[in-house]
């Protein structure tokens, strides 16, 4: 993963705050960063987080973004997102609904090119009240879930194979290494 601490906790206070809190939970915040990711990927050729995606059950997810999230959520002595958000559960429900401490902020926005935060946006309204189900079932059906299998790494190339894609493979492979 090639993003900063900052950058990242920024990236979790957009959704926080920017989609509906009673549809935020685990799986649907790992979505949120898959089409961030692959969405940038598809219009300008590189990823936001570069973060390494595995294909599971219930969709792509970023691995270490996951591990960072389950950290707080598993109240690990110390996480280093514990200062940002939070997980918590009701007695109605088994999603365990991630929380800001705070909204997203103009100093936040720093962090951002406008083509990251265009995306963001764009994300953000796309899927502001959907469910788990419905954000699993959108992620399904791109090319970079269905391509791989399961455990399987996902490369961020495959967003080529799907029709709202505008750059080319060689392009992503190009960006990929002036970036890492």
């Amino acid at each position: 993963m090639k993003i900063s601490l900052p950058k990242l906790k920024a990236i979790l206070l957009y959704f926080c705050t920017n989609t509906d809190p009673a549809f935020l939970g685990k799986v649907k915040l790992m979505k949120l960063f898959y089409f961030l990711d692959f969405g940038h990927v598809k219009k300008y050729g590189s990823p936001v987080t570069f973060d390494s995606y595995i294909n599971l059950e219930h969709g792509p997810i970023p691995s270490t973004i996951k591990n960072l999230v389950d950290e707080v959520c598993d109240d690990v002595d110390y996480s280093v997102l514990t200062d940002i958000i939070s997980c918590e559960t009701s007695e109605t429900s088994k999603m365990m609904r991630i929380v800001a401490k705070r909204k997203f902020n103009e100093e936040d926005r720093k962090y951002f090119s406008q083509t990251e935060l265009e995306i963001l946006e764009n994300v953000s309204k796309r899927f502001n009240t959907s469910n788990k189900k419905f954000i699993e079932d959108v992620s399904h059906a791109e090319s970079p879930w269905k391509m791989t299998s399961f455990l399987e790494q996902i490369p961020y190339t495959l967003a080529v194979n799907d029709n709202d894609c505008q750059v080319n493979k060689e392009e992503i492979e190009l960006l990929s290494e002036i970036y890492n």
